[in-house]
């Protein structure tokens, strides 16, 4: 029974191997793109595919992470707090991180500002930013982290972000657009800038809420 499985496996890997990657020909390929950037307003096609055409399922998608995120405090609701946190002590290892920080804040920022004019997004640009925020965490003091957090409101900024975000993306779905500007220009697209933002501020405030709870019930891992 084993051979069958064997050289079943092995003819479906000959099977995709030597087929076509598309079932469409090849000039669709440049038609598609070329609607989806027209009807979207932005050159980012993969952008306005998330945003525009698959919004629906991006919604949920938000949705997903911020269940994941009320999870992870769920999880460590019963939890006791570490006695010590150890972080890296070391001049040269806390400069590194901070410099990283400092890059990848500022690649966060790029990529939440133009995603939809360049690649990326508020996906990667909420990543970024929670990377950012990772790398100072296990360079700072857990207390001076936390009250910051606490300072800011950032599980507020958090919830707020998600709620504008689910409002502007259904007034989207009803077919109600904002113009979309010249094509290339950083204000164009119409909802799709102010989502990529709010998508960007999201996952990264959830990282943040994420990493400190991780840190503080947990240690660095």
């Amino acid at each position: 029974m084993k051979w069958i499985y064997l050289v079943a496996g092995i003819a479906l890997y000959v099977k995709v191997l030597f087929t076509s990657n598309s079932l469409l020909p090849e000039f669709l390929h440049s038609q598609i793109v070329e609607s989806v950037v027209r009807d979207s307003g932005i050159p980012n096609a993969v952008s306005a595919i998330i945003l525009r055409n698959r919004l629906y399922d991006t919604i949920f998608e938000v949705v997903v992470f911020t269940i994941a995120i009320l999870g992870v405090q769920f999880l460590l609701a019963n939890e006791k707090p570490i006695s010590k946190v150890y972080q890296f002590t070391d001049q040269p290892s806390i400069v590194l991180a901070r410099l990283g920080a400092t890059i990848a804040a500022l690649v966060g920022v790029e990529l939440a500002i133009r995603g939809h004019l360049t690649p990326g997004g508020g996906f990667a640009a909420g990543v970024a930013g929670g990377t950012a925020i990772g790398l100072i965490a296990i360079t700072s003091s857990m207390d001076e982290m936390q009250a910051i957090y606490k300072r800011w409101n950032a599980a507020t900024w958090e919830k707020i972000s998600v709620l504008i975000f689910i409002v502007l993306a259904a007034i989207n779905l009803s077919g109600v657009e904002l113009p979309h500007g010249e094509l290339g220009a950083l204000v164009s697209g119409g909802f799709i800038p102010l989502l990529n933002i709010l998508v960007a501020i999201k996952v990264a405030l959830g990282s943040w809420a994420a990493v400190l709870l991780f840190i503080r019930y947990r240690g660095l891992l």
